[in-house]
Parts: structure tokens; C-alpha cells; sequence
């Protein structure tokens, strides 16, 4: 299984924002911190505030923040958002489907439940599981030195 490239920028901004919460942060600010493309980006944040993940402010001191609390993300709620128009194999997506087996084979009754207790488990990771008492992650993605505040990795509870 390998997520999209959409699904794992996403994860980013929503990671960058939740470091740098109470913060209006720049999309070129986070491309920088996460080696992402701006155009990439810029299509993932258009996403993140369609389906009500950030809120985004137009203009000089504009940028993007959480529209919730870090707590309240659910990475399953992310990565559904972004993968769901993605068949996970040929046979899912009735339109495309040429594999000659699909009326009689058993594998995709499998990998349908694989993939369901992928999105299972990822509902039980919130943003905040992610970032919370993360140093490491703290330190890549705080986007202003006077924002820093001393990272304790005991935090994590």
C-alpha cells in the first residue's frame, strides 16, 4: 500500500499547523519545511480548506491555521478525504476494471477488509498523537525562532 503524493502533503500542512498552532502560516513558509513543490501545495491546502481542515485568509498577512483543534483531527478523516477517489487495485473501480478474474476471485473481499482496518486503525491517530511532545518534528517545523518554546518529549501523555 503506498499512500498518494496529495495524501502525504497533506499530513504535512496539517502536522505544520498544528507545530505552529494559534499561528497564520504562509504556504511557501510550509513548502520550504517540508520539501514540498508550492504548486503541490498549494493544490493540497485548496483540498484541506474545501473539506474543512484549515481555514485560509486571502491577502498580505494571509496564510492558513487549523480550523479545529489538533485533538479533533482524525488522520483516518485525512487520509480518507484524499485517498477515496483513489482505487486501492483495478478490480475496486467498476469504470476501469479489465481484470478477468474479478467475477470469481477472492482476493479483493481480502484487500477490501485490509484496507478498511487501515482506515480503522488511522481514525484512533488524531493530529495532536503526531505532534505532541514530538521535538524532533518541532524542530523542522516551527517557522518563526520566537514561536519556539522548549520541547519536552515527556509531553507525549
Amino acid at each position: 500500500m503506498r499512500l498518494t503524493t496529495k495524501t502525504n502533503l497533506a499530513a504535512r500542512v496539517l502536522m505544520a499547523c498544528a507545530v505552529n498552532e494559534g499561528v497564520t502560516l504562509r504556504t511557501a513558509e510550509i513548502a520550504r519545511a517540508c520539501n514540498a513543490s508550492l504548486n503541490h501545495l498549494l493544490l493540497v491546502v485548496n483540498a484541506l480548506h474545501t473539506n474543512g481542515f484549515i481555514e485560509t485568509v486571502r491577502g498580505r498577512s494571509g496564510g492558513l491555521h487549523l480550523t479545529r483543534p489538533p485533538a479533533q483531527v482524525s488522520m483516518g478523516e485525512v487520509f480518507r478525504t484524499f485517498e477515496s477517489g483513489t482505487p486501492f487495485a483495478e478490480c475496486f473501480d467498476p469504470d476501469t476494471n479489465t481484470c478477468p478474474l474479478s467475477t470469481t476471485c477472492r482476493l479483493r473481499s481480502y484487500v477490501a477488509r485490509a484496507v478498511e482496518a487501515f482506515y480503522h486503525e488511522m481514525d484512533m491517530v488524531t493530529l495532536e498523537d503526531l505532534v505532541k511532545g514530538n521535538c524532533g518534528l518541532s524542530g523542522l517545523l516551527k517557522v518563526a525562532d520566537g514561536l519556539r518554546r522548549n520541547c519536552s518529549e515527556i509531553e507525549t501523555a
